[in-house]
């Protein structure tokens, strides 16, 4: 029985529940990391704040590129805490098992990989949203006045979080794969965080780009997965066939991004070669 068929005849939606809750059960068993993760986005928040302060403070306009001091700082500490429940390290865990031989156990099982990895994943990003981004994000409230609108904008947010997230999995997904063919995952998986955080924004808001680069990232799948849902998340004046334009883009690259990291797997997983087997 192949991947696909095994997605698709053997779906139960009691067993990815049962991933999901066993992932944020697992996840529950290591609370200090919450703590440091907590910790971490707030003393980013305080090097944003004063790095960007310098900034706009050479500067004789209080906007630059479209966005004022208060929205690059937030822009940037949530991207900070978007990266902490969106990142799942999924290519770390493909290398690991292949190296080791646990991927064969998992590929025997009466579901597919992917689908095993994606909502195992679910399970932890939603964990980390819900005890780090959501803290960090009232905390940013707090400090700024709540500059961040509280109105449709938050669910627009949400739908490009959950869009976002799946072209970061099937993005993981495809890097992850070539694990199949190196054996080594470390430095393309080091390059790939590296080009995926500032291609999509979540170093450096796209705003800043200059405008040959922007239009370059703008054909690209990355701007989806962090700046498509921060610029939804502070802008709350976007006309609704903007975010519609939005939105439909984020859908294309789920099924794009998919279809080639399925396609790449298919192909791939015929080269398994784990503990000389």
């Amino acid at each position: 029985m192949n991947q696909a068929t095994k997605t698709f005849t053997k779906f139960n939606p009691k067993a990815y529940f049962t991933l999901i809750k066993s992932s944020i059960m697992e996840y529950m068993q290591y609370r200090m990391s919450v703590v440091v993760m907590l910790f971490g986005n707030m003393m980013y928040l305080i090097i944003i704040y004063n790095l960007w302060k310098a900034i706009y403070a050479s500067v004789d306009t209080p906007t630059v590129n479209g966005m004022t001091f208060t929205d690059t700082m937030i822009y940037l500490v949530l991207a900070s805490a978007q990266f902490s429940f969106m990142e799942a390290y999924l290519v770390w865990e493909m290398g690991r098992g292949i190296q080791n031989g646990d991927i064969v156990i998992q590929l025997i099982k009466p579901m597919s990989y992917e689908m095993y990895q994606l909502f195992i994943i679910a399970g932890g990003n939603f964990f980390n949203f819900v005890v780090t981004f959501i803290p960090t994000f009232f905390i940013v409230q707090i400090v700024t006045d709540w500059a961040i609108p509280m109105g449709i904008n938050l669910l627009y947010y949400l739908a490009a979080v959950l869009l976002g997230s799946m072209i970061n999995f099937a993005v993981d997904y495809f890097v992850g794969t070539i694990c199949l063919y190196t054996h080594s995952i470390w430095g393309i998986n080091i390059m790939k965080e590296i080009l995926v955080t500032f291609l999509s924004g979540a170093t450096v808001p796209l705003a800043f780009f200059p405008e040959v680069l922007y239009r370059i990232v703008m054909f690209l799948p990355f701007h989806a997965i962090y700046n498509t849902p921060l610029t939804l998340l502070i802008h709350n004046d976007l006309p609704v066939a903007e975010v519609g334009r939005m939105l439909l883009t984020q859908l294309v690259w789920v099924v794009v991004m998919f279809a080639a990291a399925r396609g790449f797997w298919k192909v791939s997983e015929k080269v398994i070669t784990v503990n000389g087997g």
